[in-house]
């Protein structure tokens, strides 16, 4: 008798034991999952679905290949070429560290869109006019790295003002669309990988 009261508390325990690591699998599981659904992003895969990440909150990486002289709240990652680049603004997280050059950054943001049209162009040449443009990049013909994130052309604000207006039209026969979207982060956070 008393070894089948021992066997049937051994077969109890066993079972409890089960049941109890099984439970911890799944509530494992379950935050592999969830640490899954928020993956890295590369720079290509962020500009080719821009529209829908819009005000969401992204993380992705890319070589940092610029920082902004003026204050170093502005960084440049790029994707898998030069042509594929995207400007991270400082946001949250004030300057960054300038031991981002050349290293693969890991950003936590929020994606923004910014469109230009022709009230936005008339605003700048106006600014430019009363000489309150902002000074930004190495010349008044602007920050280069920026300039070859937006795929612009000039090196005179007038001629980076009649590029976008070109490029406006382009898209209007197209698509019948007005304005020209550019995408950028506003970081929460970021961490040097390399």
């Amino acid at each position: 008798m008393k070894k089948n009261l021992l066997l049937v508390a051994f077969a109890a325990t066993s079972l409890l034991a089960t049941s109890c690591s099984g439970s911890k699998s799944s509530d494992s599981t379950k935050n592999t999952t969830e640490t899954q659904s928020v993956s890295v992003m590369d720079v290509d895969k962020v500009l080719a679905s821009a529209p829908s990440f819009v005000d969401k909150e992204i993380i992705l990486d890319g070589v940092c290949t610029h920082i902004c002289k003026h204050g170093g709240r502005k960084i440049f990652l790029m994707g898998s070429d030069d042509t594929k680049i995207i400007r991270i603004e400082g946001a949250e997280v004030g300057k960054f560290d300038q031991k981002c050059v050349n290293s693969i950054v890991k950003v936590k943001g929020y994606l923004r869109e910014q469109r230009i049209d022709e009230a936005y162009l008339q605003r700048w040449e106006e600014q430019v006019k009363a000489s309150e443009a902002e000074a930004h990049g190495e010349s008044a013909a602007g920050c280069s790295t920026e300039k070859k994130a937006r795929g612009e052309q000039g090196n005179s604000v007038e001629a980076r003002i009649a590029d976008f207006r070109s490029r406006i039209a382009a898209s209007r026969e197209k698509s019948g669309t007005e304005y020209l979207s550019f995408y950028h982060v506003d970081a929460i956070s970021y961490d040097i990988q390399q």
